[in-house]
């Protein structure tokens, strides 16, 4: 196990630096640059030369290159053009309100797709079935900003059910310790702060979760048909085993494995592509922050966000890797 877990991080080494490459050679196509962030569309030539020589700009994009790896290898990921503070500073101010959401929608996904796609298996070819299966085929075709706006504008903005933007109401008091607005509300013991944040995540959270439950649903769908059809399920039947143990035992456990390589992937995608979601609802997470940061090529920003994800996105599916062999006890990660 500890050499598996070795080598995979290792194997993080050449993935990082392909995507640094990739990363830095994209920026650098974007039209405009730092400077015209900086000084707009009404700068002059003498002044924006200035600020690129200041940036280091002019100089050959292998040596931009091998000083940006040498403040990487340093975790000096510099600081933003627009604000002026330090990467690092910005991405834990906002990641949390970003793993906030991504956890939202995930439980919701899972909550609901799992056991919707195993009913729909037992029930192949019935109502539930058929429902599941069109259910799920809508949820991955509409995209995830119209529904975010569907969302908001009936349960937010006409029936004043939920709130339509924000992590908090502004006028709690509420105490910050960790950022994230509902683990403190529960460490602070003010349950009216955490309600509220809670409160704050439902509708975002569902529009979040819409495409990976769809998904969910039709890998556990799939997965629990193949299972059922298998010669040790029917002799599990055979020898008089309940329902429920069959299920627990032989089909739940032998159907999760690709669900839960499918979830890895997904968390991965949640925790990067919540820009949309974000921007809908107002949502300060890192999401809304790259967004902003695009449109002012906020070079260091999106540099060092899109690194820090990708690095996170690896050692989540490293966790989905290490979870089959609890899953499955027959999986031995080698």
């Amino acid at each position: 196990m500890f050499r598996f877990i070795v080598r995979r991080l290792l194997q993080l080494i050449p993935a990082l630096f392909g995507l640094s490459i990739l990363l830095f050679i994209w920026l650098h196509r974007l039209p405009g640059g730092p400077e015209t962030a900086i000084l707009g569309e009404r700068g002059t030539p003498e002044m924006r030369a200035a600020i690129r020589q200041n940036l280091g700009l002019d100089e050959p994009i292998l040596v931009q290159y091998g000083r940006f790896m040498r403040r990487m290898l340093r975790l000096d990921l510099g600081s933003s053009i627009a604000t002026k503070r330090e990467v690092t500073t910005e991405f834990l101010q906002r990641f949390p309100g970003t793993v906030e959401l991504a956890v939202t929608a995930l439980i919701i996904a899972i909550a609901v797709g799992i056991p919707l796609g195993y009913l729909a298996a037992r029930r192949r070819g019935k109502l539930l079935d058929h429902v599941s299966v069109a259910g799920s085929l809508i949820g991955v075709c509409i995209p995830v900003f119209f529904l975010a706006y569907v969302l908001k504008a009936i349960f937010a903005e006409n029936l004043h059910l939920f709130p339509s933007s924000g992590r908090q109401d502004p006028t709690l008091e509420a105490t910050r310790i960790t950022n994230f607005f509902v683990l403190d509300g529960l460490m602070t013991r003010e349950w009216d702060a955490a309600a509220d944040a809670i409160w704050h995540l439902v509708l975002p959270g569902i529009a979040l979760a819409s495409i990976p439950l769809a998904i969910i649903v039709r890998i556990t769908r799939a997965s629990v048909l193949e299972v059922l059809g298998e010669d040790f399920v029917r002799t599990a039947e055979a020898k008089g085993l309940t329902e429920r143990v069959v299920r627990q035992r032989h089909v739940l456990r032998n159907a999760m494995l690709p669900v839960a390589t499918t979830i890895g992937l997904l968390t991965g995608g949640l925790l990067s592509g919540a820009v949309l979601t974000e921007t809908v609802f107002a949502f300060s997470g890192i999401g809304a922050f790259i967004a902003d940061s695009i449109s002012q090529r906020d070079y260091p920003v999106l540099m060092g966000f899109i690194m820090i994800i990708a690095v996170l996105f690896v050692l989540v599916n490293l966790l989905v890797d290490l979870s089959y062999s609890l899953i499955d006890p027959r999986v031995r990660v080698r």
